[in-house]
């Protein structure tokens, strides 16, 4: 990792003899030296880069003195370590760096021995201090991610609950409606037998409704609206499963159905367009034992992955005329079995989709970072449910990616769940 410092110095052999003594830490991409001849230049630099987080700077300056510059600094950004370089009789101004937060201190004519250690010093504790508001922030989204997704979930079972009651009512008038039906229809057909010559005004009325029309379409008319409800009955069913309110304490459940509901859940994003012709889901399914997880977690992660694969192959088809787009197998594969040594499970989600370059792949799953155009994506999505598989599941969440040809996830799980 390459250690972006500033130093600040009027003079102006300065930045020639920094850059000859650190000439091979600079070539080995250790540290990359920038400079600034005044306070003023230092703070413009500082506000515009944000790689910097090591400054040395000298006190007496024009136009902006090295403790000014120190006193601006820490007001927006006290994290930075600030070392001042005076004369070694200048002992009055050195304290009051040092009360006004600077990391340390070096004297007149510099020792580059000391120079050098006080480097490391400073890189080390930047370093400490990344890694403290990396883990803090990881736990922070964890928290906020967690509440949102219980708030999501409770939302959702409660919308799948009130389906289900006019659902239910629905479909148990359903089946009286048919018999109703079917009954009357018989009666009308009986009276058409037994008394073949009817009036003129019924005769006409029978012809306007068109009754014969009427009797044979009753089975198909009930039979859509029984796909109908049942249809919404499987979405409710889905949306409970996907929603599963996570315990403090994990609990098997079937794979299988959390990848089957958030399937359901994205169908209307599967269906063809006017860009694109219908995603096809492939399944290839391997013979599962209940795996002992956080369910409502797990689905976040499916829901995560399966989303983007649809995104990738809508950003292929952008810009392809409808046949060229319908010449391109729009496929999700998702394949699941057991491996290491029957103790884990895979999941594997790929798409047929551009691929992601290689320059990328490294980075897919640091915070904020993503591939997709700007309000498209949060950076957020793998982030986060490398952290559910990883850290919650103690397993592995991998990618696999060639441009041209799609993009592979892979999850990894034990299935019995580690001790903590």
């Amino acid at each position: 990792m390459t250690q972006k410092i500033l130093f600040v110095d009027d003079e102006e052999s300065f930045p020639s003899l920094i850059r000859r003594h650190f000439r091979k830490q600079i070539r080995a991409g250790e540290m990359d030296c920038v400079f600034a001849a005044n306070g003023l230049e230092a703070l413009q630099t500082i506000q515009a880069d944000a790689e910097v987080d090591i400054v040395f700077t000298d006190i007496n300056m024009p136009q902006m003195d090295g403790l000014t510059l120190l006193e601006k600094v820490h007001a927006f950004k006290p994290q930075m370590k600030m070392v001042v370089v005076s004369a070694y009789n200048d002992m009055k101004n050195i304290r009051t760096a040092m009360n006004r937060g600077a990391f340390d201190f070096l004297t007149k004519p510099i020792d580059f021995q000391d120079l050098e250690i006080t480097i490391q010093r400073a890189i080390k504790e930047v370093a400490e201090l990344k890694e403290s508001q990396n883990r803090l922030h990881s736990v922070q989204t964890q928290m906020i991610q967690s509440e949102k997704m219980s708030a999501l979930g409770e939302l959702i079972a409660g919308v799948a609950h009130e389906i289900n009651n006019p659902v239910g009512f629905i479909t148990a008038n359903l089946e009286t409606t048919e018999e109703y039906l079917t009954g009357l229809a018989e009666v009308v057909q009986l009276y058409q037998k037994q008394f073949p010559d009817i009036n003129e005004v019924i005769s006409e009325k029978v012809k306007d409704v068109d009754v014969e029309y009427i009797i044979d379409d009753i089975p198909e008319l009930v039979s859509s609206m029984k796909e109908g409800t049942q249809r919404i009955v499987n979405l409710s069913t889905s949306l409970r499963t996907f929603s599963r309110s996570d315990v403090s304490n994990k609990v098997e459940f079937n794979i299988h159905d959390g990848i089957d509901s958030t399937v359901t859940i994205l169908k209307h994003r599967l269906k063809a367009n006017i860009q694109r012709p219908e995603i096809k889901i492939v399944k290839e399914y391997g013979d599962l034992p209940l795996v002992e997880c956080f369910p409502g977690q797990l689905n976040q992660v499916f829901m995560n992955l399966i989303a983007n694969a649809i995104d990738a192959l809508d950003e292929y088809n952008d810009g392809l005329d409808f046949e060229a787009a319908e010449a391109h197998l729009n496929i999700i594969a998702i394949t699941t079995k057991v491996t290491g040594n029957s103790e884990k499970v895979a999941i594997q989600i790929k798409d047929t989709g551009k691929g992601i370059p290689q320059e990328a792949i490294n980075k897919i799953f640091e915070h904020l970072f993503t591939t997709k155009p700007p309000g498209k994506g949060t950076g957020l999505g793998l982030y986060i449910s490398r952290q559910i598989v990883e850290e919650r599941h103690r397993g592995k969440l991998m990618c696999n990616s060639t441009p041209g040809e799609g993009t592979e996830f892979i999850i990894e799980i034990p299935i019995v769940s580690p001790p903590d």
